[in-house]
């Protein structure tokens, strides 16, 4: 259901690529991977031979020198295969686009090679276990100590920690607020980082989710990233990318639910005749595949406005966020509800994406923040 007629050529091939590798490497393993709670490292390493380590990384570093609007294309599709793991790589190249574009020439040297290959992996540690929708509010501290500084705090919900390699954490060295805030790069073997347990949670099984505790990690000060104080710009910057590539993996998780649905109507027979011949359900599809393809082109508009430096961008990321994510989770239940009960059974796949997409309407800033940053760009236009 794809918009294909307003794609170039060669979003169309990457697309094709995308795809296959989605169909291969991701789809027939996502179940398992969910149920063992088992991160394929080495399939992650896959996707990064084919460019998509550094999707937004310049070529120059390493990267591949996409485009948001390649960029939502991307992840859509592999998130046909998995949502778990390309909501990962979503996250990962965050972290590559931060230290890209926020990074000192040293900085992008030491880093980006192995991002982009994934031959390191990379985390983004902003929430905490008290600062999360409000996260001006974080509490995690970075005292300079000459030429070093050393970060103090917990971090919670941090995707692919204690695997990752690189983790970009955000404290504070400055007072209350905003502007208090730096951004740092965090290396897995530094002394004083450590990981709380595996989180034990409803979906997103295939990637890691722990505690990152800092205990006087001491790092030196070519570690920080940007000026003091720039922290929580960086941080907010990194985000607008992150929510569409959220958004964009929630519309491929919901098209695959929906393309499964299509398959299982057409297979299955009630009362003399295939489902699918269900006017009433036929409307439902119907339904289902109108409001991905509304979804779809909100999704690519805040792309193309984040690609062009729209100063509207940060107000049509949110909403992007905020109703992808939406949809997505509503089209899965709905395609679960046409399974009937093998919906409800893990072997049809179904079940899996109904629980992955349940959290994009949570991570990278709830759906209920998306509605504020909104509601804040429609007020401050009357001032």
């Amino acid at each position: 259901m794809s918009a294909v007629t307003t794609l170039t050529e060669d979003q169309l091939a990457l697309a094709e690529v995308t795809l296959d590798f989605a169909q291969e490497q991701l789809a027939p393993h996502a179940v398992a991977w969910d149920q063992e709670k088992y991160f394929p490292v080495d399939v992650i390493r896959r996707a990064a031979a084919l460019g998509l380590g550094g999707v937004y990384v310049r070529e120059e570093h390493g990267g591949s020198g996409l485009t948001r609007a390649d960029g939502v294309l991307v992840f859509e599709t592999l998130a046909t295969g998995c949502p778990s793991i390309a909501g990962y790589l979503s996250i990962h190249n965050m972290v590559a686009w931060m230290i890209d574009r926020y990074g000192s020439p040293a900085q992008r040297d030491r880093w980006l090679p192995g991002l982009c290959s994934a031959q390191t992996l990379g985390s983004y540690c902003l929430t905490e276990p008290g600062a999360g929708s409000d996260a001006a509010a974080l509490r995690t501290r970075a005292e300079r100590d000459g030429e070093h500084y050393v970060l103090t705090g917990v971090k919670q919900f941090i995707s692919g920690a204690g695997s990752s390699d690189v983790y970009i954490v955000l404290a504070r060295t400055g007072g209350d607020g905003p502007r208090g805030i730096t951004a740092f790069v965090v290396e897995r073997d530094d002394p004083g980082l450590s990981f709380g347990a595996n989180e034990l949670k409803m979906g997103w099984n295939a990637q890691p989710t722990r505690q990152v505790v800092l205990d006087g990690v001491r790092i030196p000060a070519d570690r920080r990233l940007g000026a003091e104080g720039d922290g929580f710009r960086i941080a907010m910057h990194g985000l607008n990318g992150g929510r569409l590539g959220i958004a964009a993996c929630s519309l491929g998780g919901a098209r695959s639910a929906l393309d499964r649905s299509l398959a299982h109507l057409a297979d299955r027979e009630a009362f003399g005749a295939p489902l699918l011949h269900a006017q009433a359900l036929q409307f439902r599809l119907a339904d289902m595949a109108t409001e991905l393809t509304a979804a779809r082109a909100l999704v690519r508009e805040a792309a193309d406005a984040l690609d062009r430096g729209d100063p509207a961008a940060v107000q049509l990321c949110a909403m992007a966020k905020r109703f992808a994510t939406d949809t997505g989770f509503s089209v899965a239940d709905r395609a679960l509800q046409l399974h009937g009960g093998y919906g409800y059974l893990s072997e049809y796949g179904i079940e899996k994406i109904v629980r992955d997409l349940r959290v994009h309407r949570i991570l990278e800033g709830t759906n209920e923040i998306m509605n504020v940053i909104v509601a804040r760009g429609l007020t401050e236009s009357l001032r």
